[in-house]
């Protein structure tokens, strides 16, 4: 039974780590030339952004369908890949949960086989057992503390693949990925801080569990359509989702605020001369930091108490062009007073824009 485990959970996870995602094609257009305008574009792959899918800057490429990069399969959880790494992480807990049970059954048969009850004490012999003939595999001190520390390992590794497991069947059931649910949490805070009367309905919900589950997991173990296009509930469209993205997108610009470096920043995680506070504060994220130099232009989306987060404008670039995006420390910058895109103040605007 544990070699079939093994040979199950090693089967999903090279599936994972090696099928991939799936791309959006380079150069990806839509059919229709004005569906174009319910889409961003990606610079980095010189392609539209296909419904769904997201540009991971670890794999440079605009994945399908895509929930999160794993750093345990070295590639991301997407369109194509995403029922291996599911099953992936439902057969590691029950391999662990198999192997726990007997761990705990040998140490103690082993262990009540070496014990000596007495008048006024109970001792423990691990040189060998009492009652039991001679053991085909030897059970001293050794094995007994690898035995205890490969069961903590395994009740470990229980607990934490089988709450991802949770998080991925909860996402599954919804046919919502983990990005996907963010952008739903930011649609109904923008409807909410715009007063817009709005109503945001998720596209690809069908309404049935069963019929999410089946878009996942199928018995040719191929994914239902082709990663590009989706089918999508009564009252929405194939670019429901995208405008959204389109207007949280704008409605980010808006909110954003410039800021102009006043100290250079070399782009390290936990930078020693910017201050103790800066230094054991830095954000625990694998999003990136850009380096700054005195006199940089930023737009800061969001921050912490010591660290903010925005888009670095570099001279080079045209109205619109390429910004580099990162964290860096909030002792290095300061707020411009005027936003030279519209010569007017920034303080207050964004409530009124």
């Amino acid at each position: 039974m544990l070699l079939n485990w093994t040979v199950m959970i090693l089967y999903n996870y090279f599936s994972a780590m090696f099928v991939g995602p799936g791309y959006v094609p380079l150069g990806w257009t839509p059919e229709k030339t004005q569906d174009c305008m319910y889409l961003q574009y990606c610079k980095a792959c010189q392609s539209y952004k296909a419904p769904r899918s997201h540009h991971c800057r670890k794999c440079n490429r605009c994945v399908m369908k895509m929930d999160h990069h794993c750093p345990w399969i070295n590639n991301c959880c997407g369109y194509q890949n995403h029922a291996s790494f599911t099953l992936f992480l439902l057969l590691a807990p029950l391999g662990c949960i198999h192997a726990s049970f007997i761990f705990v059954m040998t140490m103690y048969t082993q262990l009540y086989n070496r014990i000596s009850f007495g008048w006024s004490s109970v001792k423990i012999d691990m040189s060998a057992a009492k009652r039991d003939p001679r053991a085909i595999i030897p059970f001293g001190l050794s094995a007994f503390a690898a035995s205890l520390f490969a069961l903590g390992l395994a009740l470990g590794t229980t607990i934490a693949v089988g709450m991802l497991f949770i998080i991925q069947m909860k996402v599954i059931l919804t046919n919502k990925t983990s990005i996907e649910s963010w952008i739903e949490e930011k649609a109904k805070d923008r409807i909410q801080y715009y007063q817009t009367g709005e109503t945001f309905i998720f596209p690809y919900d069908m309404g049935s569990k069963w019929k999410n589950f089946k878009q996942v997991f199928t018995w040719s173990g191929i994914p239902e359509g082709d990663g590009l296009d989706w089918p999508v509930r009564d009252g929405c469209h194939q670019y429901s989702l995208t405008i959204e993205q389109l207007k949280q997108k704008a409605d980010k610009r808006v909110r954003s605020v410039r800021y102009r470096a006043v100290e250079d920043y070399s782009g390290v995680c936990c930078p020693v001369t910017k201050g103790v506070k800066t230094f054991f504060t830095t954000p625990c994220t694998e999003e990136p930091r850009i380096a700054l130099s005195k006199g940089d232009l930023i737009l800061a989306t969001r921050g912490l108490k010591h660290w903010m987060y925005g888009e670095k404008i570099l001279d080079s670039a045209a109205d619109g062009g390429i910004r580099e995006r990162g964290w860096f420390p909030r002792k290095c910058v300061e707020k411009c007073q005027y936003d030279s895109e519209t010569d007017q103040p920034v303080d207050g605007e964004k409530k009124n824009r």
